[in-house]
């Protein structure tokens, strides 16, 4: 059975509150008048790409991000995505895509002077990945074996926004106006279980993805690379609530996911995996003539060690 499916929206998700510093990628770093001390901003673009793994591949556990640092109670990391996957009807060929943006907002204490005297910086990350496979339909009725080659490209782009002016020197140029490009090449392999029944429907996906990312025509400091791999499960039950709209059933749906983080993900946030649990409504609109034919809103509670939250999503099929 062809698959025509999930475009996914997380839209204003306050997800993830970190205890302590297990966002700080750099959360109070020293500088000298040569430059950064302290710190090795190469490991640091390493995490900083390390971080933007998090969105190469549609993934409901990390469509939406937001850590705090709990000593200040401002927000350290927030990130955004939107994405989904779908095999092309009446063929074989399986297309998914995300597009993400992410905020970081360091600071910087200088070397030598009060503590006072520092540097906040802002980090943006826009960044977009695709993936194209191909089903292998195997023995065993409904199962789907797919095999993705994933591509992605992002940039991450760093201004001062107070503070003192941070030294000169190769090391501090990122963090006065600096820029880190990358690209992403790997791949993806999905075993994939559809049952479509009238009394219920039943998804399930089991996945692994190996994506390496790498820096390149960035600032001299900052280039990096970094292995963004994770192991997931995702299941969905939809069923009938006995209720109709525009003559077709409402159904309830139940949603269970699972992100195993390895590689260079692996802790770089401060939690190595994460549950999600999702309860909500799908509306049924295929007997209307528009190109949408189904409409699902859930709430998502996400957990983890150390974190948890939630999340509203709301997706379409076609």
């Amino acid at each position: 059975m062809t698959r025509r499916e999930k475009l996914g929206l997380v839209d204003k998700a306050n997800y993830l509150r970190a205890l302590c510093a297990a966002c700080a990628l750099a959360p109070a770093l020293a500088l000298a008048q040569d430059g950064v001390v302290g710190v090795d901003l190469q490991k640091l673009a390493n995490a900083v790409l390390a971080v933007m793994g998090f969105t190469v591949t549609p993934d409901v556990t990390t469509g939406s991000l937001s850590i705090f640092n709990q000593a200040t109670g401002n927000p350290d990391f927030k990130q955004g995505s939107i994405g989904g996957g779908f095999t092309v009807s009446k063929s074989r060929l399986y297309l998914e895509g995300t597009a993400a943006y992410a905020r970081y907002d360091p600071t910087f204490v200088l070397s030598g002077r009060p503590a006072e005297e520092s540097v906040s910086v802002n980090w943006e990350s826009v960044s977009a990945s695709g993936g194209i496979g191909w089903d292998f339909p195997l023995a065993a009725a409904e199962w789907t074996l797919r095999p993705i080659f994933n591509a992605s490209l992002g940039r991450v782009t760093s201004s001062r926004v107070d503070g003192r002016q941070p030294p000169d020197g190769a090391q501090s140029e990122f963090l006065r106006d600096g820029d880190l490009n990358a690209l992403g090449l790997g791949g993806s392999l999905m075993l994939d279980y559809e049952r479509y029944r009238p009394e219920n429907e039943i998804d399930l996906e089991l996945r692994y993805s190996n994506i390496h990312l790498q820096s390149y025509d960035s600032s001299v400091a900052v280039q990096g690379h970094a292995s963004a791999q994770s192991l997931s499960a995702w299941a969905r039950w939809r069923a009938p609530t006995g209720m109709h709209v525009s003559e077709l059933p409402l159904r309830y749906v139940l949603e269970y996911a699972y992100t195993r983080f390895l590689g260079d993900l692996e802790g770089v946030m401060g939690f190595k995996d994460i549950h999600s649990f999702g309860v909500g409504l799908e509306l049924d609109s295929s007997k209307q003539d528009i190109v949408v034919t189904r409409t699902r809103l859930l709430a998502r509670y996400r957990t983890g060690n150390n974190v948890d939250g939630w999340a509203i999503g709301l997706a379409v099929s076609f």
